[in-house]
């Protein structure tokens, strides 16, 4: 009895290490999904901002083949090279943005009465004619399916931060937390 008594210590003890190591791995998977994700809205943030990206959201960017030695870059090595401020990628971006835009910065109108939604960028005028349809406050999840972007935390979240921008801007309104409605959705509901 004692013999099966130490037995059973040793693998209780093993099994608590096995816990403790896959609790140490989950922890440090999610740390890892994090930064992936954080990497990857980092990723799309740029390719759009640099116009590059391709119908998959990736690929060589516009004007990268065209640099010196004709070097075309894909995945990190794109954003790390787009990142470079007097790369060849960041000179073909500003060589092709019109002069009253800021590299980097989505020109979002204020709203105001009478003030079109052409003014706005086409991925903001897809969300307003997303909430428009749905006649009812939706949660970017469920406007990121609507506009075809999936559920990728990188897409919802990168889409939450347009959102909030219509919020800041005027265009949207806000009822409850995570919640997106159009300004007139709400004044009619009110």
């Amino acid at each position: 009895m004692a013999e099966l008594e130490a037995r059973e210590a040793a693998a209780h003890a093993r099994a608590e290490a096995l816990r403790a190591r896959i609790a140490a791995l989950t922890e440090q998977l999610a740390g890892e999904e994090e930064l992936l994700s954080r990497l990857g809205i980092t990723r799309q943030t740029v390719l759009e901002i640099l116009g590059g990206r391709d119908e998959h959201g990736s690929g060589a960017l516009e004007g990268a083949d065209g640099g010196p030695g004709g070097v075309e870059l894909d995945g990190d090595a794109a954003v790390g090279a787009a990142l470079r401020i007097d790369g060849p990628i960041a000179r073909a971006g500003l060589d092709k943005a019109p002069a009253a835009v800021r590299v980097g910065a989505v020109t979002v109108a204020q709203w105001q009465a009478g003030v079109a939604e052409a003014v706005l960028p086409v991925a903001y005028r897809d969300v307003l004619e997303v909430l428009a349809d749905a006649g009812q406050p939706l949660r970017a999840k469920q406007i990121a399916a609507a506009l075809g972007l999936g559920g990728e935390p990188r897409s919802v979240e990168g889409l939450r931060l347009k959102l909030k921008r219509l919020v800041r801007r005027g265009w949207l309104a806000e009822p409850a937390a995570g919640l997106f409605a159009r300004r007139t959705q709400t004044v009619e509901s009110a």
